[in-house]
């Protein structure tokens, strides 16, 4: 008795150590994803990055400046004019309210820090708690080494950190972690059948909806486990606990983003939830009736539920069927058409091909984003299914259907990454402990116990797989070890080895293989820690508003960006229009503070394909178009000179794919020798008298002498031309930003008192043969 105390008294304190020593981990690896992504701030400066953070961040200026309400009712007439933008109806307000909340508590707190260090530091912070929302998820699955894994894993995947470095304030910031607490609190509740994290299932899922419109991947995911778990026999009150309460209450909680609205319940991405609710009630009800009823009975109940549910099924689905017909898309979104067909987007809507993130990857960018994980995925798909529970189901699921979007969107690499990280954790865990009780059995020191050591070392696996019923196998691990104390006091010492004993025995591997087995993994996450510190400091830090390049005579930095925004900002007046493609729209309204004519919102396809046929056109012609929109300036992004790749030229043929889907006089064959796309003396006449070819060459040959562009590695084939209705008004040190004023029209009133006064000389003076009408 005193022994089994004694045994009991040294697991409650090996337990209490452990659970301090994993808070103390996690506070580690919460500093670790922070400080990992601070290399762009330490290397460049506090600063926005990219495109649309500069939209998030010119809004939440609005919101800390105004209040909420003012922000829920602002027109922008800064943006698509002349339509203007309607903010609070057209944004996910999540990344924003979040923002300006942790602003205002700061000030509360007398912390005097300013919206722009807010913004750019919530991305850091939040892969901190998505690292901590890992751990807990992991948990649930296979336990707290596999958690602990996963989560140092996912604070140095350079798939996340591409998106939440310092300074990349955008959606996916707070977005992933919304995403991963989600996913908990749908397997603790599968897990408990609690009510109270039903509750805050649906919770998390309102706050992704109002982070990112990823969330439809949620709300798909969840309905298709569910409906494998019914398919497969594993319902349970627990599951139906887990999922009704999230599709009712969260989809109410969603029609309250008012980017959203009526879309929660109208739009084909969320019909999958509202069929296998209908299914699990079904479901639910032949369990309660079995319950109830003889055997006998239970079969005329069936038939009947199951002939009056199939009935309603099928009115349900032909008013699904109704509603999608009704739609030119059938009831899909664009971006969602794209996922499901790949070459949907690049034939009817080129302005989603266009975007560079909506590429598929190549095979290389696996390698570069989640690195030896791509390798440890398939060992934690295999470990998933020793022994398959409900979460474990549910994590194979989750990488399943991740893998399929992020090789049809580069993207969702970033959704693909939270699931790599929770298998990889789980295939390290389980191969660590492998290993090491192999070692541990046959340490010649630890020889006396190896037989107990093995057996509680199993014994606690077992339980801290089986999540579902933790609290019984607490204590049933408890009595277990209590009995087999008492019968090792009482058995003798030389008495063989049991059947279970010989088992476990067997399950060791050499020690020699077990130490270069446990070798091999350290040197795989040292490399592993390796490739992401790089790619922190070097791939992702760099902000693409101020480019770096490295020769022999050192560092050089090119601020042309910056440097443009500012000379509008200075030198043009504040009701001016700057036009340009959309990809600089949201830079130029935060950082010029001038009107643009769109932007990277594209929700209109027409006026966007006004500007690529604007760009598209001779110069007249596009004068016309940019002169009926109260265009005073427009603004080109030329890397012919310094070797930047991202320029107008190389995005031109979208232009003009864009500007020919709206406006059919407007034919790619005419860009393109051979269909080939080419800018020397082999191009086409249409493509060298091009607005885009002319504003972006004009005195380029002053450069060099030869004009030669170092992104096409190429001469240009129209050196020497002037223009007539554009002028140049100011070009960037490294000439990455040019732009143009648009000139004045022609002072008509003198041509007609001309044509008034020959027309009088005329009447009185005889016409002379051979006299030339004046054309005005």
């Amino acid at each position: 008795m005193a022994a089994s105390d004694t045994h009991n008294n040294g697991t409650s304190i090996r337990n209490a150590f452990g659970n301090v020593l994993a808070f103390l981990i996690l506070i580690l690896i919460g500093v670790l994803a922070f400080s990992i992504r601070l290399f762009s701030v330490i290397k460049y400066e506090s600063v926005i990055h990219e495109f649309d953070p500069y939209f998030n961040y010119r809004v939440t200026q609005y919101l800390t400046k105004n209040g909420i309400y003012d922000f829920w009712n602002w027109f922008d007439d800064r943006t698509w004019y002349p339509l203007g933008r309607v903010i609070g109806g057209t944004v996910y307000p999540g990344l924003t309210l979040t923002a300006g909340t942790l602003w205002w508590i700061l000030n509360s707190i007398n912390i005097p820090l300013s919206v722009e260090t807010v913004c750019v530091f919530t991305a850091p912070i939040f892969s901190a708690f998505a690292s901590w929302a890992t751990y807990l998820l992991t948990k649930e699955v296979k336990g707290t080494g596999a958690g602990l894994t996963a989560a140092v894993l996912l604070a140095m995947v350079p798939s996340y950190i591409s998106r939440s470095v310092a300074g990349s304030y955008d959606n996916e910031a707070v977005a992933i972690f919304a995403l991963i607490i989600t996913f908990y609190l749908y397997l603790k509740t599968l897990n408990t059948g609690s009510l109270f994290y039903a509750t805050l299932n649906s919770i998390a899922y309102f706050y992704m909806v109002c982070s990112w419109g990823g969330y439809t991947f949620i709300i798909n995911l969840i309905p298709m486990h569910a409906l494998l778990c019914i398919v497969t026999g594993r319902y349970s009150s627990r599951l139906y606990i887990a999922y009704a309460p999230l599709v009712v209450l969260g989809t109410l909680l969603a029609t309250l983003v008012p980017v959203v609205g009526f879309n929660a319940v109208m739009t084909s991405e969320h019909f999958a939830s509202f069929l296998v609710f209908f299914i699990i009630h079904v479901v639910a009800l032949v369990y309660y009736i079995k319950g109830i009823l003889s055997p006998k009975m239970f079969k005329v109940a069936v038939a009947l539920v199951v002939s009056v549910g199939l009935a309603v099924c099928c009115a349900l689905i032909a008013v699904l069927i109704a509603l999608v017909a009704s739609s030119p898309t059938k009831g899909w979104s664009g971006r969602s058409l794209s996922l499901l067909d790949p070459t949907y987007a690049s034939k009817y809507i080129p302005i989603i091909a266009s975007v560079s993130e909506h590429q598929p990857p190549t095979w290389p960018s696996y390698f570069m984003d989640i690195n030896v994980l791509a390798f440890l995925v398939p060992s934690g798909i295999i470990a998933c299914f020793l022994p398959l529970s409900d979460a474990s189901s549910f994590v194979v699921l989750y990488i399943v259907t991740s893998v399929y979007f992020s090789g049809v969107m580069v993207r969702l690499m970033l959704v693909l990454a939270p699931a790599a990280c929770i298998l990889s954790g789980i295939a390290l865990s389980q191969a660590f402990d492998v290993f090491t009780r192999s070692i541990k059995f046959q340490l010649p020191s630890l020889s006396g116990h190896s037989n107990i050591d093995v057996g509680d070392a199993s014994s606690e696996s077992v339980v801290s797989n089986d999540v579902g019923k933790t609290d019984k196998s607490v204590g049933t691990s408890k009595e277990l070890t209590s009995r087999k104390s008492k019968k090792k006091e009482k058995e003798p010492v030389e008495k063989p080895l049991s059947k279970s004993k010989i088992k476990k025995r067997l399950l060791v591997l050499p020690l020699e293989t077990s130490v270069i087995a446990i070798i091999l993994l350290v040197f795989l996450g040292a490399f592993y820690v390796v490739h992401s510190v790089w790619a922190a400091a070097e791939a992702y830090s760099a902000p693409s508003i101020v480019l770096t390049s490295h020769s022999h005579d050192g560092l050089h930095v090119f601020d042309d960006f910056r440097e443009a925004y500012a000379w509008l900002s200075h030198n043009t007046d504040v009701d001016d229009k700057v036009a340009s493609w959309w990809d600089y729209g949201y830079q130029t309204t935060a950082m010029a503070n001038r009107t643009v004519i769109v932007d990277n919102n594209t929700w209109n396809n027409t006026h966007i394909a006004t500007v690529g046929t604007a760009m598209s056109s001779p110069e007249k012609a596009a004068w016309e178009i940019f002169h009926s929109l109260d265009v005073k300036y427009v603004l080109v992004v030329f890397g012919g000179l310094v070797g930047y790749p991202s320029d107008d030229i190389n995005k031109f043929l979208w232009m003009v794919r864009i500007g020919g889907g709206v406006f059919p006089h407007i034919k790619e064959p005419d860009y393109l020798r051979d269909g080939q796309y080419r800018i020397d003396s082999q191009a086409t006449p249409t493509m060298l008298n091009s607005l885009m070819y002319k504003l972006s060459y004009y005195r380029f040959v002053e450069t060099d002498g030869k004009a030669f562009d170092r992104v096409r590695q190429t001469e240009i084939g129209k050196k020497h031309f002037k223009l007539t209705h554009f002028e140049e008004v100011f070009t960037t040190h490294h000439w990455m930003v040019r732009l143009y004023k648009l000139k004045p029209p022609k002072n008509r009133i003198r041509g007609k008192a001309k044509k008034s006064k020959s027309k009088a000389s005329s009447t009185t003076a005889p016409t002379r043969k051979g006299t030339r009408r004046n054309p005005f």
